[in-house]
């Protein structure tokens, strides 16, 4: 029998449909061998993809958690995307890396050299300095009739402070470059059909998304590349010890340091600093940008919790007109946040109902 050419499509999409309906409903055998948790139902291809549209994502797995129970299994998508391995060095950070001796070296870095009590304190002059400009910039505009875009000034808060800190006295031109790299980049990434089918190695080279990131990745490396070898010199030259701007280390010369020093079981490379580096300005920036403006949203919805944090801060400052995070009174090192209590639980709570990021990091399984 011929088949007109109308025919032809309408065949070929039955085809498909019935091949299809034949890979949903065929029994894997792998699958009925293992004792997997329980699971909603899934669609062909996209898995369990479609129970996460309409919500967001964290929302959309407490209302599964509560159908399914606290463990299930989804088929949703790859644990580290291409996207994080092009912007992060190869997944070489903190955050992405594969679990082993190498994440494990620097997890111990980061809690006992970058994010110490003594690091975090030396940087507490920039902080305020920061702190006082913010202030200043709202209170300028506070007269005024247009409304201030509150997002934008702690962004323009955390960036500097974020960047002083990492960079030390490095030019400002090359720090604000960087700045407004990462900013571009983090409206970059998107979801694409490649990290839905990660086994079709073909669809990566028709990925646009990959391709931005390729050409924006080699914008942040060279400004990166020019800021570390500027550092390396200084280092070279025994002057690592006064390359902050207050005489302290920045987080470059904290890890050029660690890595001097010896003693590492993994080798850490320039690649490895800069993919560090990235690290600390997405979630520093990000996050607190993020939690800050919950907070003062969701004190602005509840005037008694606003009028109580006003209170509190009349209260502990009695009339100071610069709140210093930290000072030596006595003999003793002390600060004026210690008695915001109430403003802490605030904070808290505001993590607890906005969490900046609410599903924790992908991680996988390499043992069965």
């Amino acid at each position: 029998m011929d088949l007109s050419s109308n025919s032809i499509p309408l065949f070929l999409f039955l085809a498909f449909v019935l091949a299809l309906l034949m890979q949903w409903k065929r029994p894997n055998a792998a699958a009925q061998m293992q004792k997997l948790p329980p699971s909603p139902w899934k669609l062909p291809f996209i898995g369990n993809l479609h129970h996460l549209v309409g919500s967001l994502p964290h929302h959309a797995l407490r209302k599964l958690a509560q159908k399914h129970g606290p463990l299930m299994h989804l088929q949703l998508d790859r644990a580290v995307s291409p996207a994080i391995r092009i912007v992060l060095y190869g997944a070489s950070d903190i955050a992405f890396a594969p679990y082993g001796d190498y994440w494990r070296q620097m997890r111990k870095i980061c809690t006992q050299e970058l994010l110490s009590a003594r690091t975090v304190q030396s940087f507490s002059p920039i902080r305020q300095a920061e702190a006082s400009r913010l202030v200043s910039s709202i209170q300028a505009l506070a007269g005024g009739k247009e409304p201030i875009n509150i997002a934008e000034k702690l962004y323009m808060y955390s960036s500097p402070m974020i960047r002083r800190s990492a960079f030390g006295k490095v030019s400002r031109d090359d720090q604000n470059a960087f700045v407004q790299i990462i900013k571009d980049g983090v409206g970059t990434e998107g979801m694409e059909i490649a990290d839905l089918f990660p086994s079709y190695k073909f669809l990566h080279f028709f990925s646009v998304v990959r391709i931005k990131l390729e050409k924006w990745m080699q914008n942040q490396d060279k400004l990166l590349s020019n800021i570390l070898r500027q550092h390396i010199r200084d280092f070279a030259t025994k002057k690592s010890s006064t390359g902050g701007e207050f005489g302290q280390e920045d987080l470059i010369d904290v890890l050029l340091r660690v890595r001097e020093s010896g003693g590492l079981q993994c080798q850490m490379t320039d690649d490895n600093i800069k993919a560090v580096i990235v690290d600390m300005f997405l979630g520093g920036i990000e996050n607190s940008c993020t939690t800050v403006e919950w907070a003062l949203a969701e004190m602005i919805r509840k005037p008694d919790v606003m009028a109580k944090g006003q209170s509190e801060i009349r209260t502990a400052f009695m009339g100071k007109k610069i709140i210093e995070e930290i000072y030596v009174l006595r003999g003793f090192t002390t600060t004026d946040i210690q008695n915001l209590r109430y403003l802490k639980s605030v904070i808290k709570e505001t993590l607890r109902l906005h969490p900046p990021v609410p599903l924790l990091v992908p991680g996988e399984c390499r043992e069965h």
